[in-house]
């Protein structure tokens, strides 16, 4: 079972280290470049770029909360709703699409991935728990 998750192309897990500036500081942010995919997807969805988009949900929290916690988190847990809501099927290879970066065979590679069934994936999850 684990096949499935090891055989993951390594370009998608790379960390990437990005400059944005929240609350009028320059700061450096490190996810991995499948999320960085994903936020440059949403961003563009909403007519920002990243970093605007970014910025723009680090002052939406602390207008809403008073602080942010662990950001990067918050970011990856972003992506997640994002995916969730919008790719129900074969998420990965969508935000493997939006690599901005990758190499040719990356991309090459994404287009012919072919993920398993939600229901694989949560049969398998049921056979981990029991």
């Amino acid at each position: 079972m684990c096949q499935v998750f090891a055989s993951q192309d390594a370009t998608i897990y790379e960390t990437v280290t990005r400059s944005v500036r929240l609350n009028g500081f320059s700061t450096s942010i490190r996810l991995e470049a499948l999320f960085w995919s994903v936020l440059d997807q949403i961003a563009a969805q909403q007519g920002l770029s990243t970093p605007r988009f970014i910025s723009t949900l680090y002052d939406e929290v602390m207008e809403l909360r008073g602080s942010v916690g662990n950001f990067t988190s918050l970011l990856r847990v972003t992506c997640a709703s994002y995916i969730e809501k919008n790719h129900s099927e074969q998420p990965v290879t969508i935000a493997k699409q939006g690599l901005v970066a990758a190499p040719a065979a990356v991309v090459a590679a994404a287009a012919t991935t072919v993920a398993a069934p939600r229901r694989t994936t949560q049969e398998q999850l049921a056979q981990i728990e029991a």
